[in-house]
């Protein structure tokens, strides 16, 4: 019972985040830091009665100096880099011409992880797509693919699938989802095409003409060789999942050696090398990037503080949540792969899908397989583990603030006058396109 009381201010913030903007919107904006400040103390005072201040203070600096603080100082890293990269040229928005775009970023994602290649491409698509109106599909699409399902081939592509890498699950395993990923991109770039023809056709109706002055494909890339710090920050990440394994960075007992910042919060060394690279690389990259380039992407750091100041309400107040379904995880009588599928992925849908998928690898690997993939958890069956590495990356876009660089997309659309639907209104589009496909899946793929 203490566990789901505790659980109140998080499903309090998330009804901020959803209601907030629709009912008092000024306020929202100018106020946001102090919605984060109130929920967070509303989970931290009764925390401190119900379980004492220090497993409750061990509890909130877990969560920011193991969690939040890598999360945040990558997404700061990607936003700084890849604001410092723009593409000019006639390119114009089409149903087709951002079909393809999709298509193509959706595989970048596993290449540079769904954030990388969200920020990369964001601005891109809002820049080929400036000269019309109905274009809030088009983003929505973008968060559905680029930002979520793309990442799926990789342990690079999305978190989930790195934790799966650093518990025995073989580097190059996640390319048995490739068909998968394959038949949700030929229906969802259908269904996109279909939806955007009819807006497309909407505004060519209202008399708005893309610039065509210039035949032909021109395409510039200037700030190319922040590429170089892209890559450094995705060595990085990389090197967050491998150092730990090694030798020279634990103790005899194994643990993973670091800073004590009180009782067992430990910041590790290998995390510390994960920050220290990302900070330099978004600190090089301003320094050798020209300062045109960035007003060129209206470049600003409103999306990336409206993320900061969220998520880490988000990450705090969820701690209940994610302790809760750890204790019920193995009890839940969970044990087929299209239930993994379903529970996974609607968890993800609302939690960090790391955690999550960690969960429900655990609890996998506690049912007594024999054969399938040999992880530090267990023997896992094939199906299952295409299940949960599915559930978790996929269902994150269900929602906004389902996978990391969704809300950040959402807000730098918004910046750039591109009217995106609100949390609720983005779930519909969600439940109308994304659970259909899903239920597909699994009777494909999971039965």
């Amino acid at each position: 019972m203490n566990s789901l009381l505790l659980c109140i201010p998080f499903a309090g913030l998330l009804l901020c985040i959803a209601v907030m903007p629709l009912v008092k919107p000024e306020w929202w904006e100018k106020h946001q830091a102090l919605a984060v400040i109130v929920w967070s103390l509303l989970f931290i005072i009764p925390s401190i009665v119900l379980n004492g201040a220090g497993e409750t203070t061990e509890t909130v600096l877990e969560c920011i100096v193991n969690d939040y603080l890598t999360f945040i100082v990558l997404l700061f890293g990607l936003f700084c880099v890849s604001g410092n990269i723009t593409l000019e040229g006639n390119l114009a928005g089409s149903p087709a011409v951002n079909a393809l775009f999709l298509a193509f970023g959706t595989l970048l994602s596993s290449c540079i992880g769904t954030t990388g290649a969200s920020m990369l491409l964001v601005r891109p698509m809002i820049k080929m797509n400036s000269w019309r109106k109905n274009k809030a599909q088009i983003m929505i699409f973008f968060i559905f693919m680029i930002s979520n399902m793309g990442g799926c081939l990789t342990p690079i592509g999305d978190p989930p699938l790195l934790m799966g890498f650093m518990r025995g699950v073989p580097f190059f395993w996640s390319l048995h989802l490739f068909p998968i990923l394959i038949f949700n991109m030929i229906l969802l770039l259908i269904i996109f095409y279909l939806t955007d023809k009819k807006q497309y056709r909407k505004d060519i109706a209202n008399g708005l003409r893309p610039d065509i002055s210039k035949p032909g494909v021109d395409i510039k890339v200037e700030g190319l060789h922040n590429v170089f710090f892209l890559v450094a920050i995705v060595v990085a990440v990389i090197l967050s999942g491998t150092l730990p394994s090694l030798p020279m960075f634990q103790d005899a007992a194994g643990n993973v050696l670091g800073i004590t910042i009180y009782k067992s919060v430990k910041l590790t060394f290998p995390a510390i090398i994960e920050v220290a690279i990302i900070l330099l690389a978004a600190l090089l990259s301003f320094k050798t990037t020209n300062e045109k380039i960035r007003t060129q992407n209206h470049f600003t750091w409103g999306a990336i503080k409206e993320v900061a100041v969220l998520f880490i309400g988000i990450f705090i107040t969820m701690q209940p949540a994610l302790a809760l379904l750890k204790t019920m995880g193995p009890n839940l009588g969970i044990t087929e792969p299209y239930e993994m599928f379903w529970a996974t992925g609607l968890l993800s849908s609302f939690l960090d899908n790391t955690p999550t998928y960690l969960v429900f690898l655990t609890t996998a690997g506690t049912l007594g397989f024999t054969s399938g993939i040999v992880t530090t958890v267990g023997t896992i069956s094939v199906k299952i583990l295409m299940a949960i590495s599915c559930g978790a990356v996929f269902m994150g876009a269900n929602t906004y603030i389902g996978n990391a660089p969704n809300f950040m997309v959402k807000s730098i659309s918004d910046e750039n006058g591109i009217r995106m639907p609100s949390f609720f209104g983005y779930m519909g589009w969600s439940l109308c396109i994304l659970v259909p496909v899903f239920f597909i899946d699994m009777l494909v793929f999971f039965l």
